[in-house]
């Protein structure tokens, strides 16, 4: 074990580690600790996600603290998701020592500009250029009231990404969100550190599948606006089979499927049967009309299931098109599906995936980067 010793702020329980952002904060303390940096954690929590004990076996320390929601939070300049986050208790814990911190997204960027942390070594850890997010929240919400909450949060975003020149590192998951924060920050040290991830090495089964998948948490406007694009425009009418898996899809996506027989929905499965569904597919479909941050969902398919077709905005600032095959249209899709229908997986295009990476997406490789960057060694 090191003597370096660093404070990581995170907007959400990460453990278990089942949805984008908490499965890179996790994984990166499970590699952080294995690369013998000693971690002090601090979590804001709220309903709907548990204190994890997991957690104790990587850290020092591991502090709660209670969001903050509501309307106190939500009538103010600064976004919901910040205001929401933020506590003295943080503060005061984060003043007992001079270890750097290391904040989790801009969810967790309260204090970033604090002067009690003036001397501090303040790292932001991007997961999206925010406000571009939830203005494609905006574009893919059906319902008025939070199309409203969307469009006021992307604005209040925006303004509040000044607030990053405090950071006197920032780590970036993607290298066009890279590209966007060295022009706006011309000055500061920005660097490329993909998301970390749940697979330490490739495992895919060799050979065909009988079905495509497409898998994502469907509550998201995103998700829904790619499931449905596939429904109407891609499978309705196909002879493929197309299994669509997720959480809490909406009823309206389930009755959109319903008419086809060759379209079925699986909600809220387990890990298990998830992890089933990727490696017994024939081709992954993965599909978005959000061009930021890093998709975790194209990592892990990457590293566990067979053909994998996207859009291009699914790969943007990745370097992962040689490992896929791409598809932006309707009818591209579609053909692209008949041409892999016959094309089994090899072992040697799994050999292939494993090459290139390991060498951008090692945990371990990454969580040596990110100790050489904050801490020189």
């Amino acid at each position: 074990m090191s003597d370096h010793h660093l404070h990581i702020v995170s907007f959400d329980v990460p453990f278990p580690p089942n949805y984008g952002g908490v499965i890179d904060v996790f994984y990166k303390i499970r590699a952080l600790h294995q690369h013998g940096i000693r971690l002090h954690l601090h979590i804001f929590e709220y309903p709907g996600r548990d204190r994890a004990s997991e957690l104790e076996a990587y850290c020092e320390e591991v502090f709660y603290y209670s969001r903050k929601t509501g309307i106190g939070s939500a009538f103010s300049f600064i976004p919901y998701i910040v205001k929401s986050r933020r506590s003295e208790s943080l503060m005061n814990n984060l003043l007992k020592d001079k270890y750097p911190v290391l904040f989790e997204g801009m969810h967790s960027c309260y204090y970033l500009g604090d002067p009690r942390l003036r001397n501090r070594k303040l790292i932001y850890r991007e997961s999206n250029i925010e406000h571009e997010y939830y203005i494609n929240l905006f574009a893919a919400e059906h319902r008025l009231v939070k199309k409203a909450y969307f469009l006021v949060e992307s604005m209040k975003l925006r303004f509040f990404q000044q607030k990053l020149k405090h950071a006197g590192l920032m780590l970036v998951v993607s290298e066009s969100d890279t590209d966007y924060l060295k022009k706006v920050f011309p000055e500061k040290d920005i660097r490329f550190l993909p998301s970390f991830h749940a697979n330490d090495a490739v495992s895919i089964e060799a050979g065909c599948g009988d079905y495509a998948l497409y898998h994502g948490n469907i509550e998201v406007p995103e998700n829904e606006a790619a499931v449905e694009f596939l429904i109407r425009k891609v499978f309705a009418g196909s002879k493929h089979r197309l299994i669509i898996a997720g959480m809490n899809p909406q009823k309206r996506i389930i009755e959109l499927a319903k008419p086809h027989a060759n379209i079925s929905i699986i909600a809220n499965p387990d890990d298990e049967k998830l992890f089933s569904l990727i490696r017994n597919a024939h081709v992954n479909v993965l599909v978005t009309f959000q061009a930021t941050g890093l998709k975790l969902k194209l990592l892990n398919t990457l590293y566990n299931g067979r053909h994998c077709l996207v859009n291009p905005l699914m790969l943007n600032g990745t370097g992962l098109e040689p490992l896929c095959v791409i598809a932006e249209t309707a009818e591209e899709f579609r053909n692209k599906l008949d041409e892999l229908q016959d094309i089994p997986f090899t072992v040697s295009a799994a050999e292939k995936r494993h090459e290139l990476l390991d060498q951008t997406f090692s945990n371990s490789g990454n969580a040596a980067r990110l100790a050489e960057a904050v801490f020189g060694s």
